[in-house]
């Protein structure tokens, strides 16, 4: 009766902080740069629609909450993930991470977008006639730390390289993540606290020759001259993202993870995640379940009513609005551990997005 009051008593207390967060609503939705550092990756939490705020671990939670990456199960760990996203394009991640004994956990990881050849069509050649094509290159670079600084929490950062070409147009940015991981908390086994703070850097903007056009000045006789058009700055997608997790045993040899999120986004809707997994245990074999919803809100009614017209365009265009589910099994050897997991997510006008992670532990 003592550990379900505590329970109920944490999720009131953070129903009490979430109000308090999103109290003034969504005042500055807007424009973001830098928006593909909000592409999800990894099977697993992607499968429990990223409510794992606060059990995320391993390399894949270098995007999710960095503090999760120095409790990995290995020494090493190396993933590589492919997801099939919207409009034919492919997401392609991969990170490596070890341990360094006292020091803490480091990692690398790299994020591309693969948008395939699109056709070039100019002013001279609007129809694309020559059949010319070009392909945007948008990457992000990370570089992750993490430590547990008691058996009970752990911290990470991230700090992220974000690069975006089109053409001769290009724009580079940098921006940093922060995470804790609380297990045990209010010293109720299973229960877990996580917080995370995403995208956190100065704005960007576009340069290059693709800026520049000819042009004739409108006074006097010079004749026709390049002129280059001045880019707008963008902030970049900076989020807080509070998670509440608690794991138990289901038997001998089964075991249940519930998790649920609170999104803030300064550029955004808020969003309200839950998800979890249930996992069996068949000795050097481990199999998963999993799945998640994400729910957007727009917080109070008056801003509701003043953002009227972009809320009902939001609703209409949400296109990820709908569940997630996905599987995975884990082989382990006395050399390596062998993960793979796969995710799959509907999606309204395109196809579906479809995850698949493998991971290797040494």
């Amino acid at each position: 009766m003592k550990t379900i009051f505590r329970i109920y008593s944490v999720a009131l207390v953070l129903c009490l902080v979430l109000e308090m967060t999103s109290a003034q609503g969504n005042k500055r939705i807007g424009t973001a740069a830098g928006t593909q550092l909000l592409v999800p990756i990894g099977a697993r939490d992607f499968a429990m629609s990223g409510s794992g705020i606060a059990t995320s671990s391993g390399v894949e939670s270098m995007f999710w909450n960095p503090a999760g990456l120095s409790r990995m199960n290995d020494n090493a760990q190396g993933m590589f993930s492919n997801m099939s996203y919207i409009g034919d394009i492919g997401l392609n991640f991969g990170a490596v991470a070890a341990k360094f004994g006292s020091f803490g956990t480091v990692g690398l990881s790299i994020k591309t977008f693969d948008f395939g050849a699109i056709p070039l069509t100019t002013n001279d050649d609007p129809e694309n006639e020559t059949g010319r094509t070009y392909s945007p290159n948008f990457s992000v670079f990370g570089v992750s730390y993490a430590r547990s600084l008691t058996d009970a929490i752990s911290v990470g950062a991230n700090a992220k390289i974000i690069s975006e070409t089109i053409q001769d147009a290009n724009s580079t940015g940098f921006a940093v993540d922060f995470g804790v991981q609380y297990s045990g908390l209010v010293d109720i086994k299973g229960l877990s606290l996580g917080v995370a703070m995403k995208n956190i850097g100065p704005q960007m903007k576009y340069d290059g020759s693709g800026l520049y056009r000819n042009a004739i000045s409108s006074d006097g006789d010079r004749p026709e001259q390049k002129f280059k058009s001045e880019a707008a700055t963008f902030e970049l997608p900076s989020l807080i993202e509070l998670g509440l997790s608690y794991s138990d045993a289901l038997g001998e040899n089964m075991n249940y993870t519930l998790n649920s999120s609170f999104t803030n986004n300064n550029l955004y809707l808020d969003e309200y995640r839950v998800g979890g997994e249930v996992g069996m245990n068949l000795g050097e074999f481990k199999g998963f379940v999993r799945g998640g919803l994400s729910i957007v809100t727009f917080g109070d009614a008056a801003t509701r009513e003043e953002f009227e017209p972009v809320f009902v365009v939001t609703e209409n265009l949400n296109i990820f609005d709908s569940p997630t589910f996905g599987a995975g099994f884990v082989y382990e050897t006395e050399a390596v551990d062998i993960t793979v997991d796969y995710a799959y997510r509907k999606v309204q006008f395109f196809n579906a997005n479809s995850v698949l992670s493998v991971k290797f532990g040494f």
